[in-house]
């Protein structure tokens, strides 16, 4: 009966989302691909291919593959949750790149007790039904190179669902924009505006008489249609790739700073201010050709509260591998959900898969 708690847990906050803006459509912000996680997020300069449509849309305009396809798997909460992730994207040639990606994030079999005490007064475990509550994101994505050597711009149109069980469904959309530029072979930029315009979301909620008493009983308020507002974040990140010894040994070592910069109020952070709060991140990787990858990062760096009620500052360190064979691509991350001392620790895996154009016979 892990989930027995979730109908209260869940269902407040998906409530709270609708009348708040900060920390809307957070599942959005979770990030993609195992290789990411590994270095601690820090990828909005140096990432390209079928996952820049995620991190930094400018990054596919620099892919010419025919064919990109990635995915990804991980679960939080002791299995609880579960996060899921498919990318495609297709070259265009001269013309640029389209991509799209599909997230998911969900909890599913959440037990319903509203109606676990009948009208007599009587528990009747026969009235415990279950229900999912999701998140959904449907993007698509355009991006080009410039005629300025190294740069390439790119846009993504985000389609949100958001679902409570039959209780609460919303719909909302969004535009996420990127500038990147590789000024030589080693120093590369990155420049991201997610929820650029802003995202709205619009709820609709649908609760029976009987949810309705339950809600009244318990002290919670009825929740009301409206709108639920995502505030612009803005990511910038810089780069630098360099040979370890003599480049025909083929070990390189690439590092990564990147700063989020948030616009809903204050967060916990490292900077943390109203409403803007800043919060950097840092990545390395220790690449021997495209055949094996090490990967470490530093993330979250904010306070955390002890059992004794004591707050320190603490970070999520990220540890993480990759392979590649030929065209394809298998990482691992292993990294913990929060900062020091929640000790919540997970595995994520994802692979990508780079396909040729079928030679016509």
């Amino acid at each position: 009966m892990k989930k027995a708690g979730f109908l209260f847990l869940v269902f407040p906050t998906w409530l709270a989302f609708a009348q708040a803006p900060k920390y809307s459509n957070e599942f959005l912000h979770l990030g993609v691909g195992a290789n990411a996680f590994a270095m601690g997020n820090a990828v909005s300069a140096t990432m390209t291919g079928v996952n820049a449509a995620y991190w930094n849309p400018a990054g596919l305009g620099v892919s010419k593959e025919w064919l990109e396809v990635s995915a990804m798997h991980s679960e939080y909460f002791a299995g609880i949750a579960k996060y899921d992730y498919v990318g495609v994207a297709h070259s265009l040639g001269n013309k640029g790149t389209l991509g799209f990606t599909f997230l998911r994030f969900g909890v599913d079999d959440i037990p319903n007790t509203t109606q676990l005490i009948d009208n007599d007064g009587r528990i009747n475990y026969d009235n415990v039904t279950t229900f999912t509550a999701g998140d959904y994101a449907f993007m698509g994505t355009f991006a080009k190179p410039l005629k300025k050597p190294g740069l390439s711009v790119g846009g993504t149109l985000k389609v949100i669902h958001r679902r409570v069980g039959d209780f609460a469904k919303s719909w909302g959309f969004g535009l996420d924009g990127g500038f990147r530029f590789q000024a030589n072979d080693h120093w590369k930029f990155g420049l991201v505006a997610r929820d650029v315009t802003s995202t709205f979301n619009a709820w609709v909620f649908s609760l029976d008489e009987d949810m309705q008493q339950v809600f009244i009983a318990t002290g919670n308020e009825l929740p009301t249609n409206g709108l639920e507002l995502s505030l612009p974040r803005f990511v910038g990140g810089v780069a630098y790739n360099s040979p370890i010894g003599s480049p025909e040994k083929g070990f390189y070592l690439t590092s990564e700073l990147d700063i989020d910069i948030t616009t809903d109020g204050k967060r916990n952070t490292l900077v943390s201010m109203d409403p803007i709060s800043i919060d950097p991140h840092l990545g390395l990787e220790l690449a021997y050709k495209n055949l094996v990858k090490v990967r470490g990062g530093v993330s979250s760096i904010q306070q955390y509260q002890s059992a004794l009620g004591e707050k320190n500052w603490g970070f999520q360190p990220n540890l993480g591998l990759g392979i590649g064979i030929k065209s394809f691509q298998l990482d691992y991350a292993f990294t913990r959900l929060g900062a020091t001392g929640t000790g919540f620790y997970t595995h994520v895996f994802s692979f990508k898969l780079k396909l040729n154009q079928p030679v016509k016979t």
